[in-house]
């Protein structure tokens, strides 16, 4: 009897032992494992979707089981079965040093905490790149998606709001969302800057900035509001996004050039604002008292350079945290509290301005 009992419970390591992955066939099958440990299909899935419902022995068995032969689930098999997939796709412009980085974060751990997944990809600054990349994910059907401002093209806007999956349009404010919203007004973020910079002396501004159209729509309300103030010209560099620091020297170096007698500059970066802070510091030109230097970002260093970096600060956490509640409120069935959300920004000064 007792060898007996000890031949049934090898007889689950020893299959574990002789079991090869099939080369080119996606692994071991959630068949094959079952049958490997003795138990069913629905006891491996409760084991790993749900342990607590699960026996300790029997889930230390699987868990081993798991271990033994990389067993990887097939979620979008799952997905098809229960009509429901755990993906979120967001789109953002860039990853490299962005200001969407603590967006992403905030709404990585949201999600996951909901048990749903975050993938990311990059659309860069291009509509054409934006539509083909939103063509692959709707295809692939995810539970939901997460777009960077609100200029889409009109075929994609069409495609968005056929498909009938949710989505949350970030960091810009229209009148006219595909579905839910919550970001802020870079009109109104312009408008602050100069309002500011005049406050605090300037009377011969300019405005560097990145070349994409939520950036430019920041600068036309700065020039329009600075030019209003001071009844002058104000002069405007454009540079392409996204932005770097080298960006931000070449551009300062180029305006001192022509307009020398700038004293005050809104960079529609920090990226951009610290190139220029380096590059009045290795020309003489003290900030602030010769210039002021605004930035828009409020990024990770702008409280450490030198001086310190007045900025435009926007709450990438708040609108990854709101993204994620819309989401997961709509594809669970629940109301949406407030499908539109403005979560403003904040004028941070510090000694650059």
């Amino acid at each position: 009897m007792d060898n007996d009992l000890t031949e049934k419970a090898l007889a689950p390591e020893r299959a574990l032992a002789g079991r090869r992955v099939r080369r080119g066939s996606g692994g071991i099958t959630l068949r094959e494992l079952a049958q490997m440990v003795g138990v069913t299909k629905v006891t491996i899935s409760r084991a790993l979707n749900t342990p607590e419902r699960v026996s300790p022995d029997t889930l230390q068995r699987i868990q081993e089981a798991v271990r033994k032969t990389g067993y990887v689930p097939n979620l979008v098999a799952g997905s098809l079965a229960s009509n429901r997939s755990r993906l979120i796709m967001a789109l953002v412009p860039s990853l490299s040093g962005s200001v969407f980085q603590e967006t992403t974060e905030a709404m990585t751990a949201a999600l996951a905490e909901a048990g749903y997944q975050l993938l990311i990809g990059q659309s860069g600054y291009d509509k054409a790149r934006e539509d083909a990349l939103l063509d692959a994910v709707i295809g692939r059907r995810p539970a939901g998606i997460v777009l960077t401002g609100v200029m889409h093209s009109p075929a994609s806007r069409e495609r968005l709001r056929s498909a009938g999956i949710p989505v949350v349009e970030t960091w810009d404010l229209t009148a006219t969302p595909i579905d839910m919203l919550v970001g802020f007004s870079h009109q109104e973020v312009g408008k602050a800057a100069a309002a500011y910079l005049h406050r605090r002396g300037a009377r011969h501004a300019a405005v560097i900035t990145p070349s994409d159209p939520r950036a430019q729509i920041r600068s036309k309300a700065y020039i329009d509001t600075m030019a209003r103030l001071t009844g002058l010209r104000i002069p405007a560099y454009t540079m392409p996004s996204p932005t770097h620091l080298g960006d931000g020297r070449n551009a300062l170096a180029m305006l001192l050039k022509e307009y020398p007698e700038t004293d005050a500059v809104f960079c529609g970066a920090d990226s951009l604002a610290l190139g220029a802070l380096i590059e009045a510091r290795a020309t003489g030109i003290a900030v602030p008292g010769r210039l002021k230097v605004l930035g828009y970002g409020d990024l990770n260093f702008a409280p450490h350079t030198d001086p310190p970096l007045s900025t435009m600060r926007i709450d990438g956490t708040q609108i990854g945290k709101l993204a994620a509640s819309m989401l997961i409120d709509r594809i669970e069935g629940r109301p949406v509290a407030h499908e539109k959300m403005d979560v403003g920004f904040q004028l941070i000064e510090r000694d650059s301005a």
